[in-house]
């Protein structure tokens, strides 16, 4: 399993580095397009869509909404004077509503919980909340002062990708040491509240130095550590989130298209909310 993983990750880590700081930016949304529809073909197994033309399917249309979006929204389109386009805008707003409900259903699981567990269609809906706007994150992301400095985007990226498995090295070591608080139980039995709060410490690490790369005036450092740990706390809930409707489901991981890791979305469902939660700040405060 320990060599599987490792090998995987010696694949897929070269290509997501060349894909975020090398391709153009038409075939960087293509790319991210196509993750998002593998992500979607496993959404479809957790929404009880078993048959494989009814996950196909599914793949499908979320990746030809991405494809969509990036026709209606052309890459000069995308920001303009400083301002991102208004669909994507909405898109970002949208996002951040849908994990407010996220965490409402996740406090009070399994309570409340019949409307959404037996409807395959609501269930499909959570899918379309949670990975179209992944996509018009990153794309977002990607393309901030992208005519002024094209590597500008990828350090966005870069960054909260590395605050965020900061977060994860953090809570899986403080966790182990000195978890005894269950987060919560009912959705996910091995997350606890100091794990949680380890992986935020951890975070802060990588947050202070971001801060002093880009000369972060004093008066804005409250802003960072606010965005930051608010970025890395909604990314346990995008953990939570598939872990709760896994557990509906009864699966254990969400497919098993990479292996050692599981499936795509075990290996990004702490991202599908990171990063629309980050963009939506990082768009009304920082941009």
């Amino acid at each position: 399993m320990l060599k599987q993983r490792i090998i995987t990750a010696l694949i897929l880590a070269p290509l997501a580095l060349i894909a975020i700081l090398f391709l153009p930016v038409w075939w960087f949304e293509v790319a991210i397009a196509g993750v998002i529809g593998l992500g979607a073909y496993e959404w479809a197994n957790m929404s009880g869509f078993t048959k494989r033309p009814q996950k196909v399917a599914f793949l499908v249309i979320m990746s030809a909404i991405c494809v969509a979006l990036s026709l209606t929204v052309d890459e000069q389109q995308i920001w303009y004077q400083g301002q991102l386009h208004a669909l994507y805008q909405w898109i970002l707003g949208l996002a951040v509503i849908w994990w407010a409900f996220s965490l409402v259903m996740i406090l009070a699981y399994p309570r409340y919980s019949s409307f959404w567990r037996n409807s395959r269609a609501i269930r499909s809906l959570f899918g379309l909340l949670t990975l179209i706007p992944t996509w018009v994150a990153v794309v977002a992301l990607r393309t901030s002062l992208y005519d002024v400095d094209p590597f500008y985007g990828a350090s966005l990226i870069f960054y909260v990708l590395g605050i965020v498995w900061a977060a994860d090295i953090g809570a899986f070591f403080v966790g182990v040491k000195f978890g005894r608080h269950k987060l919560r139980p009912n959705v996910s039995p091995g997350k606890t509240l100091e794990g949680l709060l380890g992986g935020v410490a951890a975070s802060f690490a990588i947050i202070a130095f971001a801060a002093l790369h880009y000369h972060v005036a004093a008066s804005m450092i409250w802003l960072h550590l606010l965005i930051g740990g608010l970025t890395v706390g909604v990314s346990a809930l995008g953990d939570l989130n598939e872990s709760m409707l896994k557990r509906s489901a009864g699966i254990k991981d969400s497919g098993k298209l990479l292996p050692g890791h599981g499936g795509v979305l075990d290996r990004i469902d702490s991202l599908t909310a990171a990063f629309p939660v980050f963009a939506y700040c990082y768009v009304t405060w920082m941009a």
